[in-house]
């Protein structure tokens, strides 16, 4: 399963795109850069001042090539005035003033935001440095979702030695109701389906088929009923616990006639409590790699990134993100 990365960065390689990074000093996503320049995966922009930027990777000992890497001062930048037009137009309806927009797209992630919308830039990869609601608020705020009132999630790869699963949603919603859930549960499923991944579906809880009785517990159990009702064709269980989900045996014993029979590849966790925990102690003990957390439900790409990342979670996010931007199904990679 670990060679599921290798073959998305081959397909990234097929078609790079122009992927913006707003934090363009920090040192992990300068090293990054380097390490994409070299991998052919994408095109990068960094954003910042180009002699602070040039400065700290000589400081680094990373090389930045200049003429393979684009550097845009966004407060020297021409389109600066334009992307302040544009934003104000935008928000205006929401109470932004004119003022308040030439501030706002001083903000780094905000103009590299501003870049992705213009189809100056494909796709944007931030978040080592700020958090996942500096990172999506731009974007809910110019990108916006693929539709009204859709809930935007982060899920992630788990990459282990002969397994790979997808747990969401481990990035956005703190407390997502069971509609909620059920979009998270139908994006999972979608994107898995992008990537050549047969897509069956867990609903997790503390219960497993009405062993217990709790409010926790009738919400995963109606999301579960509306993600089966509205999508027939995706094999889906719940409530369930993670036992369950991924042990044939004890699914037969705990949830006999199960479609996913103990082999779930799709983990929709109950709250982001359960999600943030659960990947990051399957990353630590078990020696998973996780790559992203990869944003849901907008309508161009912008993907968030832990602050605990290294430099390699970057590159790989960088290439998931450049698929994302080339529309593209990538049904031959083929992990089941």
């Amino acid at each position: 399963m670990r060679s599921f990365i290798k073959k998305i960065k081959q397909k990234a390689r097929e078609n790079p795109q122009y992927i913006v990074f707003p934090e363009g000093t920090e040192e992990r996503i300068l090293k990054a850069v380097e390490r994409i320049v070299k991998e052919k995966i994408a095109y990068p922009i960094l954003i910042g001042n180009p002699r602070s930027i040039i400065i700290k990777a000589k400081k680094c000992g990373i090389k930045i090539d200049t003429k393979k890497i684009e550097i845009v001062d966004h407060l020297r930048s021409k389109k600066r005035h334009f992307y302040a037009e544009k934003l104000y137009e935008l928000r205006k309806d929401k109470g932004l003033s004119e003022k308040q927009a030439y501030e706002t797209i001083k903000k780094v992630n905000y103009f590299g935001t501003m870049m992705v919308e213009m189809d100056e830039a494909a796709g944007m990869v931030s978040g080592a440095t700020w958090s996942t609601g500096e990172t999506i608020r731009p974007a809910l705020e110019i990108i916006k979702t693929v539709e009204p009132f859709h809930k935007v999630s982060g899920f992630f790869f788990m990459i282990l030695e002969k397994r790979m699963l997808l747990f969401a949603d481990a990035a956005v919603n703190i407390d997502p109701n069971s509609h909620d859930l059920v979009d998270i549960a139908e994006d999972t499923a979608f994107t898995a389906k992008k990537f050549g991944i047969n897509p069956r579906v867990a609903m997790l809880s503390f219960s497993t088929n009405s062993s217990a009785r709790h409010p926790f517990v009738d919400k995963v159990k109606e999301a579960t009923k509306m993600m089966k009702f509205e999508h027939p064709d995706i094999p889906c269980d719940g409530e369930m616990q993670v036992d369950s989900a991924l042990v044939p045996e004890i699914c037969k014993r705990k949830f006999p006639g199960s479609k996913i029979c103990g082999d779930a590849n799709i983990l929709i966790f109950p709250d982001l409590q359960a999600a943030n925990i659960a990947y990051k102690l399957v990353e630590r003990l078990a020696g998973a790699i996780a790559v992203g957390p990869i944003l849901q439900g907008l309508k161009k790409p912008i993907n968030d990134l832990s602050r605990g990342c290294s430099y390699r979670d970057i590159v790989d996010v960088t290439a998931i993100t450049t698929i994302e931007a080339q529309g593209k199904n990538f049904h031959d990679i083929r992990f089941t």
